[in-house]
């Protein structure tokens, strides 16, 4: 365990510099003189002139070299210091911390609802087979070939403007949460469901759930014993997997549904060209999927005898 975390812990480091590196390359790449566009940010596009822009410039020490800037800001790293933000002057931290608690809410409903989905579906499909294994295939073959964006469109159409059952779009009820985090569920069950079909019906297959039965346990008590822990291992590997889509659902989904997290926030400091809330943004979202990658290496761990002995070697 120790040798898993200590490898967590070096990539972690790696990934916040490599993240964080090429989040400065980029914002440094993008064309435009970026002092107008924070002045445009700040006070309006028509309320203000090319002195406004220079002094914006030299206030925010644009005009250094970019050496110095990237050294500047990697000492500011080291220090946990993330800076303020170009265009509210709040610290990133705070403003980053307020955004963080509410992605982390829509993406644990959204998983939650994703694994109630897959799981019987999965399962249904794997037991019975047949016309119960196409239905399924065809719902994740199509929901598959939607982008997120696209099905949360598709759930506003039906349940806000057709039904008028659910708000729109915004924050500050619970049902404000309930179309965003549909559409990232029906994204991620709609591949999860496949894997955990055809995990199984190799359980199901495999020569110890028979001799199980044999033994006289029924299909219900052999499946309880012996293949829950053999249906988990590859199936929790594959959600580390999907982390990546999480991320990406994510951002897709706060812009669309004016969610306020850190994809949506993101989103609006793309156009600010609020470089220090952009590195912020990407670096804890690099931050966190080592994270949540690291919390599925320790399930497996205790899940997985063959990890442990591989790690104790």
């Amino acid at each position: 365990m120790k040798d898993l975390l200590f490898k967590r812990c070096i990539q972690l480091i790696m990934v916040a510099w490599g993240v964080g590196t090429l989040t400065f390359i980029l914002m440094r790449s993008l064309p435009g003189d970026m002092a107008y566009r924070l002045a445009a940010s700040r006070y309006g596009q028509d309320n203000f002139d090319s002195s406004t822009a220079e002094l914006i410039r030299h206030e925010l020490k644009l005009d250094q070299s970019a050496w110095s800037a990237y050294f500047s800001w990697l000492g500011d790293l080291l220090q946990l210091n993330l800076g303020n933000s170009m265009v509210s002057d709040l610290p990133v931290m705070d403003t980053l911390s307020h955004m963080l608690g509410h992605s982390l809410l829509l993406a644990g409903v959204g998983m939650a609802i994703a694994i109630l989905l897959a799981f019987p579906l999965g399962l249904w499909a794997a037991k019975y087979g047949g016309w119960a294994d196409r239905l399924t295939l065809l719902f994740s073959t199509s929901v598959r070939a939607l982008p997120v964006f696209v099905i949360g469109v598709l759930l506003i159409l039906v349940f806000s403007l057709e039904l008028e059952l659910l708000p729109v779009a915004g924050f500050g009820t619970p049902a404000h949460l309930i179309l965003p985090s549909l559409a990232l569920a029906i994204s991620l069950a709609a591949v999860s469901s496949r894997i955990i079909r055809n995990e199984a019906k190799r359980v199901f297959d495999s020569s110890f759930f028979e001799f199980a039965q044999i033994k006289g346990l029924s299909t219900r008590k052999a499946f309880q014993r012996h293949g829950w822990r053999n249906l988990l291992v590859p199936v929790i590997a594959f959600f580390a997997i999907q982390l990546i889509t999480v991320v990406e659902g994510v951002v897709m989904i706060e812009s669309l549904f004016s969610w306020p997290g850190i994809g949506h926030g993101l989103a609006h400091a793309i156009f600010a060209r609020d470089i220090p809330i952009i590195q912020g943004a990407a670096l804890l979202m690099g931050i966190m999927f080592v994270v949540l990658n690291t919390l599925v290496d320790i399930i497996s761990y205790y899940l997985d005898p063959r990890i442990k002995q591989e790690f104790s070697e």
